[in-house]
């Protein structure tokens, strides 16, 4: 590609919002005065519109001539929002999930930064370069602005100041046009968060712990000694659940805090963040930000920039808060880093907070603390090839046992709505003696199919391959793949009758189920739909937390690093799901969970007891669960990718595709595969999978496909994505096809 030398003057590549999978070049702005650095936002035209982008590289030469760069309209900071080191991370991840760099560093942006809106604080004006040469008597026609000037040459002085002194808007503007003056914003620290329990300002002199850490266990303490602050390394601390994690966390973060440095702790869940705040606040007296989906906009802008400034000295966060700008890092913590939440699964931007916080932790050299106690194959993989360091807490921590499983074989069982005999009778005894039960079921609603006793028609989504779930509480049908919905009916659309049947168990029937079983007993069902509004959870947590007899209801919720230490029996009611499912990770995210919900029952001072109903209990992966051998379960599955060729011991790649017909979808993958085997030669490195129905093939009226890479070698799978993502940018019969790359994925629906 030529390219258009530009002497003496600068090209700035700023990343816009947009499609396309590359940078675009602009002529530095009209009245600005000084070079703007990488993660400066600008306002700049593209096609018909103005929008805001990010300055990410300075150069001296352009693939286009002068004549078809237009410059930049405006510019919107005084000085760069991102670092460098953060702006070449988001261009790292932009190239390695092979994303439009303006999605992926949109991402590290609060909504209205990326609306083009400004940071919190209070506006001041400057005067600029060009204001302190101006010469003496140079406005004598305009003796407003000159009044203006001559206040400024004296310091800077804010808005509100100089509107109180009878200045107006049109002087300040009239000024700025002429660039001799310029404003920024000065940012009031004055610690609040915005969200949760807001922890007492710091002073200086003032004690770092609010409470004494607890006493660490040898196995403890050896973790917590392996952590060096001085250097990168990746740490993956394992330990069955409420073997103390949390501390080793806690007391890690207590010595970064000693070095005046920031902690960077990202949890799988919004539901996990009170917790976790809660925690941390009556430990530390320091300042802690809190970012999440959950927050207002103005929320999140004001802890997003109370990280930035370094006033937050502990930042909490889901997914997105990997990107969060720190002027300290001190350590990054991965909770629960198996979880599938850490994946983005939607959007061009498609990226694993996990990954991208060891990349980040290892271009700010500092570590990164990987904590789950079920953790994933990919890093047990990269801790046996000498990648990350393995370290074991054995035990539960405070003397808790792990506690003891139980399958109930249900075959030609009579259950009450999906209750067996003996997990009522383990209720009922584990209630009469006080405790609290948890009873697992990982589907919402009431139902998940109306039937037609006469004829076996069965309530479909119209837009969907997938049956309408039958919710009993806002009394309809509703899908779950496209929210759908529909009134229930009276009788069968194809013949009429009456007799129609609600199979199948949702946690509203099992709410419904045990409320009559037990109606002197509490209820508590936990799922997406029962906590939409803002304090639900907090709400329902509240309740639990008074350590009151009640029953637990719920889905994959209850299973996340939820610490509840009156419920000593978990009910697990369908644990066969997870055994048999196309996608090859099914299995691994069945154990995780399994493992997880049983992890709640016997946290405290009782011993916990787990109760697992299934159709399959020869299974031999079940039956290495139900031993707590969660190391061998997971070991047994390695052995399945190795000799399947999958991850962890390979690299994958999903091209997915979705069209309004199957047939444009399944005839762009096929072109695509052809497009990649003529792009390399054949080699053993590269396989190719597809193009297939994904298992879901009909969502909200379009045809879905899946195109998967796999590849021995990391480069050649890399290289094949470049080019079928340039080929598939410029392939005229994409465009009326929705079409994706998903490096690494975590879901194969």
């Amino acid at each position: 590609m030529n390219k258009f030398e530009f002497s003496g003057q600068a090209i700035y590549q700023v990343a816009v919002v947009s499609p396309l999978r590359r940078l675009f070049d602009y002529l530095p702005p009209a009245r600005h005065t000084g070079e703007l650095s990488p993660g400066t936002r600008v306002t700049v035209p593209f096609g018909t519109r103005t929008v805001t982008g990010l300055v990410v590289r300075v150069q001296s030469e352009s693939s286009q001539p002068a004549s078809k760069l237009k410059p930049i309209t405006a510019v919107l900071d005084d000085g760069p929002l991102l670092s460098a080191p953060l702006t070449d991370l988001l261009m790292w991840a932009a190239n390695y999930y092979h994303s439009p760099p303006g999605e992926a560093l949109g991402a590290a942006l609060p909504t209205v930064l990326r609306g083009g809106g400004t940071l919190p604080g209070e506006k001041f004006w400057r005067l600029s370069t060009l204001g302190h040469g101006l010469p003496e008597g140079a406005l004598q026609r305009a003796p407003r602005q000159a009044a203006l000037l001559a206040i400024l040459q004296q310091g800077e002085i804010s808005h509100q100041d100089l509107l109180d002194l009878g200045f107006k808007n049109v002087h300040l503007k009239a000024l700025a046009d002429k660039a001799l003056i310029e404003h920024y914003r000065r940012v009031h620290d004055d610690g609040a968060t915005g969200a949760g329990p807001a922890p007492c300002r710091v002073t200086e002199g003032e004690a770092l712990l609010r409470e004494a850490p607890l006493t660490l266990s040898p196995d403890q303490l050896r973790a917590l000694d392996a952590i060096s602050l001085d250097r990168y390394q990746c740490l993956l601390l394992g330990g069955e659940t409420g073997s103390g994690k949390t501390e080793v966390y806690l007391q890690a973060i207590e010595k970064v805090l000693s070095q005046s440095r920031q902690a960077l702790v990202l949890v799988p869940e919004i539901g996990l963040t009170p917790q976790t705040l809660a925690r941390f606040a009556r430990r530390f007296c320091r300042d802690i930000a809190v970012l999440h989906s959950g927050l207002t906009d103005q929320q999140r802008l004001r802890n997003w920039s109370a990280a930035r400034s370094g006033s937050a000295d502990i930042v909490i966060g889901t997914r997105s808060a990997v990107f969060t700008p720190l002027p300290k890092p001190g350590i990054i913590i991965v909770d629960e880093e198996h979880d599938l939440s850490f994946k983005q699964q939607e959007g061009g931007f498609r990226y694993s907070a996990r990954d991208v916080a060891i990349m980040r932790a290892r271009r700010e050299g500092i570590p990164v603390l990987l904590g789950s106690a079920t953790p994933s194959l990919e890093s047990l993989y990269n801790c046996e090839q000498g990648r990350f360091r393995h370290l074991k807490l054995i035990g539960r921590h405070g003397g808790a046992r792990q506690p003891d499983w139980t399958l109930v074989d249900i075959r030609k069982l009579r259950l009450n709505t999906g209750f067996s005999g003996a997990a009522i009778e383990a209720m009922s005894s584990a209630l009469t003696a006080g405790h609290q039960v948890l009873v697992f079921l990982n589907r919402r609603g009431y139902a998940p199919t109306l039937l037609c006793h006469d004829c076996g028609w069965s309530a479909e989504c119209e837009r969907c391959d997938a049956r309408l779930t039958y919710h009993q509480q806002s009394t309809c049908l509703r899908c779950h793949h496209c929210g759908y919905r529909r009134s229930i009916p009276v009788s069968c659309e194809v013949c009429g009758s009456k007799q129609l049947l609600q199979l199948g168990q949702g946690t509203q029937r099992g709410e419904s189920t045990l409320a009559a079983l037990f109606p002197d007993t509490p209820v508590i069902r936990i799922d997406r739909d029962s906590t939409r509004t803002k304090f639900a959870m907090q709400d329902y947590m509240t309740e639990i937390n008074t350590g009151k007899p009640c029953i637990l209801v719920g889905t994959q919720m209850l299973a996340k690093g939820h610490h509840f230490p009156h419920i000593t029996l978990v009910v697990v009611l369908d644990a066969d799901n997870g055994l048999f499912s196309p996608d090859f990770r099914a299995t691994e995210r069945f154990g995780q969970l399994l493992t997880q919900v049983a992890g709640r029952a016997g946290r405290g001072d009782h011993p916990g007891h787990v109760l697992i109903q299934s159709h399959h209990c020869d299974h031999p992966l079940l039956n290495l669960l139900a031993r707590g051998q969660y190391s061998q379960f997971a070991k047994h599955l390695m052995t399945q990718r190795q000799l399947s060729g999958m991850p962890p011991t390979a690299h994958l790649a999903l091209i997915r595709a979705e069209a309004a017909t199957a047939r444009d979808a399944e005839h762009l993958l096929g072109d695509t595969r052809q497009f990649c085997q003529q792009a390399i030669a054949a080699s053993a490195a590269i396989r190719y999978l597809g193009p297939f129905p994904a298992p879901l093939e009909r969502r909200n009226r379009r045809y879905r496909y899946h195109l998967s890479i796999v590849s021995g070698e990391r480069p050649a799978l890399h290289y094949l994505l470049d080019q079928v993502s340039r080929w598939l940018e410029a392939e005229k019969r994409a465009h009326k096809v929705r079409w994706s790359i998903d490096v690494d994925p975590g879901d194969m629906s």
